[in-house]
């Protein structure tokens, strides 16, 4: 009976160490997620680069996936 109760706390501490391990993981990979976002300065060349070109390859997907002109 000793032996039985033995075997099952040693269980719940290791779940409850487990446990507490994966929340400290858990802030530690947080915590450089939680920082300011700032963007990226583009210059002038840049920005008045064109950036979409409707090519044939893009139509072709167009009319295969039935997208509306």
């Amino acid at each position: 009976m000793s032996d039985e109760k033995k075997m099952t706390a040693g269980r719940r501490d290791f779940l409850r160490k487990v446990g507490i391990g994966t929340l400290g993981a858990g802030a530690t990979l947080a915590t450089p997620l939680i920082a300011p976002a700032h963007a990226d300065s583009e210059t002038e060349v840049e920005k008045r680069k064109a950036r979409y070109r409707e090519t044939d390859h893009v139509k072709a997907y167009y009319r295969v996936n039935r997208y509306p002109r």
